[in-house]
């Protein structure tokens, strides 16, 4: 579903019903002109709060799915992504992370940050915020 301030307005809100559907207090996506900032995903399995099993690799493909799928349901594509910011809870799962994060895209990569964070959401071992531009 796409949501507007007002018809001048150029933020746009973009919530699948598949997102709006878990109940949570903030969008999926905010469009502003030509830039897509996504809201903060983890490993959480389609549909639920629960954390993939398996460890951080696990949690990995499952947060870049999750953007993936995000992304789709409105038009876009990994390949829309320019920014990525990763949380992890333990940076030594840096290697690992990046074993997985490779796999969801070609070079050149997009530009990204990484820092350790205590107390990710839901116990998860990451979470990772993306920007993508919205031109196809």
């Amino acid at each position: 579903m796409q949501t507007s301030l007002k018809p001048s307005d150029p933020v746009t809100f973009l919530n699948s019903p598949a997102y709006e559907a878990l109940g949570l207090p903030f969008s999926e996506i905010v469009r502003v002109d030509d830039m897509l900032y996504l809201s903060g995903q983890m490993g959480n399995l389609p549909g639920t709060l629960t954390l993939a099993p398996g460890g951080i690799q696990a949690e990995a493909r499952q947060a870049l799915l999750n953007i993936q799928t995000s992304l789709e349901a409105h038009g876009y594509s990994m390949a829309h992504i320019v920014k990525c910011t990763v949380m992890l809870a333990d940076m030594a799962d840096w290697a690992a992370f990046n074993a997985v994060y490779i796999t969801f895209f070609e070079r050149p990569y997009p530009a990204r940050s990484c820092f350790a964070a205590r107390g990710i959401a839901m116990d998860g071992r990451l979470e990772l915020d993306v920007v993508a531009v919205a031109r196809r």
